[in-house]
């Protein structure tokens, strides 16, 4: 577990290094900062959520983009009918956001705060979080999992996403031998350096400028768990490309996942209408019975099958 205070030099330089990074990408106008376009907004859930995590609709919703300031995030899920909060470090990538919203008459709260410090947000607020990447900008992630928890619903759903550990582990391109490489260790503290070499792919997967931090998978994972969130599922987005040149991004991604997406739900308290619910969600009538689990006793020993019972 990390031993860095939230309230630490490391926290306070990352942050500061960090909204400068993405000031200066808005005003270089990176396709990070691109806004929603028009094709996007026809289809803005189809967009953002193709696989159906957030149950086919948006409408009426209280929902933050979290560290997702840009323009884009925010305009397609209010298209979508949600009532949308952004937050993010960077005030140039809000304004993009304002900017957006009043060109195409969008109602959308823009607040700027760090996604680990929600102090302007109230306790169960929202009813649904989408979080891209970002959490790499932080040395501590622990913060940031008890913040969304706190201004969920419960019930209410948390969608991230993040860089994977190996991708911030492995090298941007391939070595002599035409392999990719492990360069850094996976227990860490420091930030993670500059990348040593450049290759087609460095320009996708680091920003220039900003200070990142590897975080494990317990530290993703059980950070999201240990903070009264359930994992309902869990991908790693394809990008690889067979037919990519070498130390591109989509070859890369070939031997390297960039990135972690993860569905949680805040649990309700036990014996409450939500926690029913919950348990109803996650196992339907058209579920297969629950499995038969032998009992491990002493030595291995395996026992009668147990059955597995679930409330209704």
């Amino acid at each position: 577990m990390s031993t860095i205070e939230p309230h630490s030099a490391a926290r306070s330089a990352a942050l500061s290094s960090n909204q400068r990074c993405y000031d200066s990408l808005v005003t270089a106008q990176s396709a990070l900062c691109r806004p929603a376009s028009d094709a996007e907004l026809a289809d803005p859930l189809g967009t953002l959520d193709p696989i159906g995590w957030l149950e086919g609709s948006v409408r009426g919703k209280r929902l933050l983009c979290l560290a997702a300031g840009g323009g884009r995030q925010s305009a397609l899920y209010a298209t979508a009918g949600a009532e949308v909060t952004v937050v993010d470090i960077s005030p140039a990538m809000l304004e993009l956001d304002r900017q957006v919203a009043r060109r195409r008459k969008l109602s959308i709260r823009i607040v700027q705060a760090s996604m680990d410090q929600l102090t302007p947000l109230a306790n169960a607020s929202f009813e649904i979080v989408v979080h891209p990447v970002s959490t790499c900008y932080l040395p501590d992630i622990g913060p940031v999992f008890r913040e969304v928890s706190r201004v969920l619903v419960p019930g209410g759903i948390y969608v991230s996403q993040h860089k994977s550990p190996i991708n911030l582990q492995a090298s941007h391109g391939r070595n002599l031998r035409s392999h990719y490489e492990i360069l850094h260790p996976c227990y860490r503290d420091g930030p993670i350096p500059a990348a040593a070499e450049s290759s087609s792919a460095t320009k996708r997967l680091r920003e220039l400028g900003a200070i990142e931090y590897l975080h494990r998978l317990e530290q993703i994972l059980g950070g999201i768990c240990r903070n009264g969130m359930v994992i309902e599922d869990f991908i790693e987005p394809f990008h690889a490309d067979p037919e990519a040149p070498a130390n591109s991004f989509g070859d890369r991604a070939r031997f390297v996942p960039p990135y972690l997406r993860i569905k949680a739900r805040k649990r309700a308290p036990l014996g409450s209408h939500a926690a029913g619910e919950s348990v109803r969600r996650l196992v339907t009538p058209h579920d297969p019975a629950p499995p038969d689990v032998p009992e491990v006793g002493p030595g291995g020993n395996v026992s009668a099958p147990t059955r597995i019972l679930l409330p209704d």
